[in-house]
C-alpha cells in the first residue's frame, strides 16, 4: 500500500512538472515574445523586430514538436528536446544585434524588457532541457503515465484546432493529418537550417544583417 501511494505521488508530481514546463513555454516562449513583437512594431524598433523575427523562425520547431506529439510520433520527443536549446541560442547568437541592444538606453522600457526576457527564456531553456530529456525514454514505449503527461497538452490543443478547422473548412483535422503536416514542416525547417549552416554562416558569421 505504501509503495502504491509513493508511486501515485511520484506520478502526480511528474505530471505537474510536465505541465509547468508547458505553461512556462506558453508564457515565456510564446506569449511574451508575441507581446514584444507587437510592441516593437508599434514603437518601430528595427533591432528588436529583427531579433524576434529570427526567434520566431527558430521557435517554429516547438510547434512542429506539438504536431508530432499529437499523433504520438517518437520523433516529437527529440524535436521537443532540441527546440528550446535553439531558441535560447537564437536570441544571444548575433553579434550586431547584441551590440545594438547594448547601445540602447537601459531605462527605456522596451529594450529593458527584451533584456529581461532573454534571461527568462534562458532559464526556461534549462528547465525545458532537463524535463524533455526525461521524456526521451517515451520513444521506446509511450504506455506509461509519465509519457501520457507529455501528450496531454498537444492532444488538448489538437482538439481545439479540430473544432475550429471543422467549423471553418468543414473538414477533419485528424491526428494523422497533424503528424503529416509536422513532418513536412520539419523537412522544410531542416532544409532552411542546413542552408544557413552551409551557406550563410560561413559567409557572414554571427552577423544577422537583414537576415
Amino acid at each position: 500500500m505504501a509503495r502504491l501511494l509513493v508511486a501515485v505521488v511520484n506520478e502526480l508530481s511528474y505530471r505537474a512538472l510536465v505541465w509547468l514546463t508547458y505553461r512556462l513555454a506558453a508564457s515565456v516562449a510564446l506569449g511574451l515574445p508575441l507581446v514584444l513583437l507587437i510592441w516593437s512594431a508599434w514603437r518601430r524598433e528595427p533591432v528588436v523586430q529583427r531579433l524576434l523575427g529570427l526567434y520566431w523562425k527558430v521557435a517554429s520547431l516547438m510547434g512542429i514538436s506539438l504536431l508530432l506529439l499529437t499523433d504520438e510520433r517518437p520523433l516529437g520527443y527529440v524535436t521537443a528536446l532540441v527546440a528550446p536549446v535553439l531558441m535560447v541560442v537564437s536570441v544571444w547568437f548575433w553579434v550586431d544585434l547584441n551590440e545594438e541592444l547594448a547601445d540602447q538606453p537601459p531605462w527605456r522600457p522596451l529594450p529593458l524588457t527584451v533584456r529581461l526576457w532573454r534571461w527568462a527564456l534562458s532559464g526556461f531553456g534549462v528547465i525545458s532541457l532537463v524535463m524533455t530529456a526525461t521524456g526521451l525514454r517515451c520513444m521506446q514505449s509511450q504506455s506509461s503515465p509519465d509519457c501520457s503527461a507529455w501528450l496531454e497538452a498537444p492532444q488538448g490543443i489538437h482538439r481545439g484546432v479540430e473544432t475550429v478547422f471543422d467549423f471553418v473548412f468543414g473538414g477533419q483535422w485528424t491526428e494523422a493529418v497533424a503528424a503529416f503536416v509536422g513532418y513536412v514542416a520539419l523537412v522544410a525547417y531542416l532544409a532552411g537550417l542546413l542552408q544557413w549552416l552551409l551557406v550563410r554562416l560561413p559567409r557572414y558569421g554571427r552577423v544577422a544583417g537583414e537576415f
